[in-house]
C-alpha cells in the first residue's frame, strides 16, 4: 500500500474527571475536537492513587453508540441492566454496543495499586442505533500478540501481518470496520501498518515517545493522521501507543451526555425513555 499517511495535527490530552470523580486524560470529546468521525471520545485513565479512581463509574445509561474499554492494569467490575456482570482485568477488552439502550456501571475491583486503560466511544450509523444491546468481552489470553521481534503488537481489532500470516483481532461485526492495536516499540525499532484509505485514523502515545509518520509525539499526546495508506511508527528510546482507525459514518451527530443520536428529537426521546424506565 502506497501513499503514506502524515500527521495532520498533534494534540495534548487534557486532564478531566468523569463518573463519580475518576481522574483521566481526554483527547477526543472536548475542546475543539468534539469528534473524529466515527470516534466520539477517547479517555486514558492511569494512576496509582486510589483516590483518583476508587469512586468508579456508578450506574449510567447509554444509547446510540458503542463503548470500548481496554484495561492496561488493574481490575474493573461491570454490571448492567441486561443482567450481565463480569470483571475486566489487565489486557482484557470489552466492546459494548449500547444500541437502543443500556444502563451499566463500571467499578474498581481493587483498593490499591495501579489502575490504567482506555475508553473509546464509537458512533453507530442511524440504521444500527436502536439495535439490541450486546457485548463482546475478550479475555487477555484471547487477544493475539503479533511478535515482530523488537515490536510487540496486541491486536484487538483489525489485522497485523507477521511474515506471510495475518494475525486477526477477536472483535468482530462492528459496522465501522475498526482497527485497534496496542503497539510496543523497543528502542530503535520501526513498524509500518496498512490502514484502509478513507478511514479516519489516530495514534495515542501513553508510554515513552514515538515518531508517528515522521512526527515526534510525546506521552499523553494524540496524533491525528491524514488520509492515505500506510503509517510508519518508530521510537529511538522505546514507546507504547494505541493505533485506531475506522470507516467514517458521515451522518449528523446529536449528542447529550450518554446519548448519541442523529437529531435533537431523538435525543429528547432517549431522555424520556430513560426517565420512564424503558431502557
Amino acid at each position: 500500500m502506497s501513499n503514506p499517511r502524515t500527521v495532520s495535527r498533534v494534540v495534548r490530552s487534557q486532564v478531566a474527571s468523569d463518573g463519580a470523580g475518576v481522574k483521566l486524560r481526554r483527547s477526543i470529546g472536548m475542546g475543539d475536537i468534539s469528534e473524529l468521525d466515527p470516534f466520539l471520545l477517547l479517555d486514558n485513565f492511569g494512576t496509582e492513587n486510589p483516590d483518583d479512581y476508587i469512586a468508579g463509574f456508578p450506574e449510567h445509561p447509554h444509547r446510540g453508540f458503542e463503548t470500548v474499554t481496554y484495561m492496561i492494569a488493574g481490575q474493573m467490575r461491570h454490571k448492567d441492566s441486561t443482567g450481565a456482570e463480569g470483571v475486566l482485568g489487565p489486557g482484557s477488552v470489552q466492546w459494548m454496543t449500547a444500541g437502543r439502550g443500556i444502563v451499566h456501571s463500571e467499578m474498581p475491583e481493587q483498593r490499591e495499586g495501579e489502575m490504567s486503560g482506555f475508553q473509546l466511544w464509537v458512533n453507530l450509523p442511524a440504521k444500527d442505533k436502536m439495535c439490541p444491546p450486546r457485548y463482546q468481552n475478550i479475555d487477555p489470553g484471547d487477544v493475539p500478540i503479533a511478535d515482530l521481534g523488537d515490536v510487540q503488537i496486541r491486536v484487538l481489532a483489525g489485522q497485523v501481518l507477521v511474515g506471510g500470516d495475518e494475525v486477526h483481532g477477536p472483535i468482530s461485526k462492528v459496522s465501522v470496520d475498526p482497527v485497534y492495536i496496542d503497539v510496543t516499540l523497543s528502542a530503535g525499532s520501526r513498524y509500518t501498518h496498512d490502514i484502509e484509505p478513507g478511514h479516519t485514523a489516530f495514534a495515542y502515545v501513553f508510554q515513552g515517545n514515538v515518531n508517528v509518520a515522521g512526527t515526534a509525539v510525546e506521552q499523553h499526546h494524540l496524533a491525528i493522521l491524514s488520509d492515505g495508506g500506510e503509517v510508519e511508527l518508530s521510537s529511538e528510546n522505546g514507546g507504547r501507543l494505541i493505533l485506531v482507525a475506522g470507516r467514517p459514518i458521515g451522518e449528523p451527530v446529536a449528542r447529550h451526555g450518554p446519548f448519541v443520536m442523529n437529531t435533537f428529537e431523538e435525543i429528547q426521546q432517549a431522555v424520556q425513555d430513560y426517565q420512564n424506565g424503558n431502557f
